[in-house]
């Protein structure tokens, strides 16, 4: 059994889409950031960082539980553990892995920039905004040039990379972008949100106790 702690953020949908997909037993714990509880003792004892999403796993490698944060190695750890949604022929994994750090180095500090000088800072500064909005904007022209040659973002089958990514690229228009741009992004978004199991991890807050 796997015990998740999340939140519904993007980085917390990579792992509970994740969870869908493999089909592992997991449960799921809430912890609300906006009342602070990512700062509680008993979460940073499981991630020193204080970030969502965390993951136990007790049955790990050996049969001995295992603590993983940062939701890139989560979602290769799990990939691993299943034999899914990594491909095992090197090149195509160096593929997904690639496009896997681009999320996880690119993407996600950008769009997160993106929104809180759009969106939460408590003062617009112009040339913040138009430099993170800038920048989503380029990422999403660098994504809309691999759709025309790869129907997924690491790989010709969907993978870690298109679960990292996706949570969110979706939302692209809360980050300032005209999605009539980018049509190739634009169908792979749709493609993804078609998945049950997507659907699934994007609910599954709902469900948590």
């Amino acid at each position: 059994m796997i015990d998740l702690y999340s939140w519904a953020t993007p980085n917390g949908h990579k792992a509970h889409i994740m969870l869908e997909e493999t089909g592992l037993p997991y449960r799921l714990h809430k912890v609300d950031i906006g009342k602070g509880e990512q700062f509680r003792p008993e979460f940073l004892a499981i991630n020193p960082n204080n970030k969502i999403p965390a993951i136990v796993d007790q049955d790990g490698p050996g049969g001995k539980p295992i603590t993983l944060f940062e939701s890139g190695a989560i979602l290769i750890y799990l990939a691993e553990k299943t034999g899914k949604f990594l491909p095992a022929d090197k090149r195509r994994r160096y593929d997904v892995l690639q496009w896997l750090m681009f999320q996880m180095g690119s993407i996600g500090p950008m769009y997160g920039q993106a929104w809180h000088f759009r969106s939460v800072a408590p003062e617009r500064i112009p040339y913040a905004v138009d430099r993170y909005t800038n920048e989503v904007t380029r990422l999403l022209r660098v994504m809309e040039q691999r759709f025309k040659e790869s129907p997924y973002l690491g790989d010709k089958e969907f993978s870690i990379a298109d679960i990292a990514a996706w949570p969110w690229v979706k939302g692209s228009e809360k980050y300032g972008q005209d999605m009539r741009d980018f049509p190739n992004v634009t169908r792979w978004i749709a493609t993804i949100a078609e998945r049950p199991a997507v659907q699934r991890g994007l609910n599954a807050l709902l469900k948590a106790a």
